[in-house]
């Protein structure tokens, strides 16, 4: 196998700016995703023999980002609501200035898009920001999550129309 022949430190610079952008689609962290990109180096490296075709080294590398970088998140939702239990949020006062306004809609703004995307089922946000951060085509989310072509389509799709309507929903209850 051909495999054995690349050395981790050619895997690395090959692969590891889009094993990131990968992993960062998924964490929305910039150390998660690196954490995710280390493991998966690990687990490749472990697993390196099994790889049964070089040319599909890439995909077969993402395959492992995504699903590592899934684990994390879960890992980090637990360890978050565990801890929401025992921290209590205090308040500070703010000097109210026209930028402070403007800085808090916008906050405001991205706060509310931020919930948008995380009430959508993690399937559906993995196809989503695959295609909008890392700015995959339909193709190449399609071999990477090992499903159709016309599936990926149709939840982009779905998913644009329900972030959509959320945001208007919730841009009509908070300006009326």
């Amino acid at each position: 196998m051909e495999c054995h022949c690349m050395d981790m430190n050619d895997l690395c610079k090959l692969y590891n700016k889009r094993l990131f952008q990968v992993a960062f689609c998924i964490t929305r962290d910039y150390y998660l995703a690196q954490d995710a990109v280390q493991e998966t180096l690990i687990k490749a490296y472990q697993k390196m023999d099994t790889i049964e075709d070089p040319e599909k080294m890439g995909a077969w590398l993402s395959a492992i980002t995504t699903r590592t970088a899934i684990d994390i998140v879960r890992k980090e939702r637990k360890l978050k609501d565990r801890m929401a239990g025992h921290i209590e949020i205090e308040t500070a006062n703010i000097k109210m200035d026209q930028n402070v306004e403007k800085e808090v809609e916008v906050n405001l703004l991205k706060e509310q898009i931020q919930q948008a995307i995380n009430s959508l089922s993690l399937d559906q946000r993995k196809v989503f920001l695959l295609k909008i951060n890392s700015g995959l085509k339909e193709r190449e989310i399609a071999k990477l999550l090992k499903i159709n072509q016309n599936t990926v389509k149709t939840k982009i799709y779905r998913v644009r129309k329900q972030l959509k309507e959320m945001l208007i929903e919730s841009f009509s209850v908070n300006f009326q």
